[in-house]
């Protein structure tokens, strides 16, 4: 791949970072750059989980004073997770893209639905501003372990899924969920990534000029949507699931 392709790509990457930071599916400039330039799908989607990962461990560190005592809350998540990540990773090598690329945006919706109705949604799950209950913290780490089968196939939406599901944990900011969903996105990618590159399926060069550049983007958002309400990154956050779902639902429906 040349130095333009390359360059172009991590334009690509560092503006994903910054989505993943704010909420997630900065897999729908990256994937299809990869494919653009004729890395073929399989490889495209393993490729793009090893340069996303270090983005969103990049924002979780961006996002380390929000975090909280949520740290236990992450790592929680993160290892029960670990399992769909893999098998995800897995099926993507033996497997078509087609029935979950036809489930995901309605995932995606129902997710930011969540987040557009947040205090509703807690109020009618009982979440509280304290520390989760073990039956709750684990009935919301079943349900990312097998949205994270997803995240381990391919992944884009995921952040606003992971989103969704905290608001269904207890009640935070959109700042302390930002962080603790950086933390768990990029363990989880992490461990599919580390699948792929164990299999030798992903393109090495461009995964690593992605990478860097999606440190970079995923840092910079994590910083600077601190300074910003809550409320306003929290609409943000809305408009691009909402504006996700369609370009899914676009993609795979139509």
């Amino acid at each position: 791949m040349d130095p333009v392709n390359l360059a172009w790509l991590g334009t690509a990457a560092l503006l994903a970072g910054g989505i993943n930071a704010l909420a997630g599916g900065g897999s729908l400039l990256t994937f299809p750059a990869l494919l653009a330039f004729g890395v073929p799908p399989v490889v495209a989607s393993a490729t793009n989980t090893v340069a996303m990962a270090p983005g969103s461990l990049a924002a979780a560190f961006g996002y380390r004073r929000a975090l909280g005592d949520n740290l236990k809350t992450a790592v929680l998540l993160s290892v029960v997770s670990a399992v769909g990540s893999v098998a995800g990773a897995a099926l993507l090598l033996v497997t078509s893209e087609r029935v979950f690329s036809w489930l995901v945006p309605l995932m995606v919706l129902l997710a930011t639905i969540t987040l557009l109705f947040q205090a509703r949604v807690q109020r009618w799950a009982g979440a509280k501003t304290g520390r989760p209950s073990r039956t709750r913290s684990l009935g919301v780490a079943g349900l990312l372990a097998l949205a994270a089968v997803y995240g381990g196939y391919f992944g884009a939406g995921m952040g606003i899924v992971t989103l969704g599901l905290l608001g269904l944990l207890r009640s935070m900011s959109i700042h302390r969920m930002n962080a603790v969903k950086s933390l768990v996105m990029g363990l989880i990618n992490g461990i599919a990534a580390g699948y792929f590159l164990l299999h030798g399926v992903a393109e090495l060069r461009a995964a690593g000029v992605m990478a860097l550049c999606a440190i970079f983007g995923g840092y910079g958002a994590a910083r600077y949507a601190q300074l910003v309400s809550p409320e306003r990154i929290r609409n943000v956050v809305v408009l691009i699931g909402v504006g996700l779902s369609v370009a899914l639902g676009a993609r795979d429906w139509l």
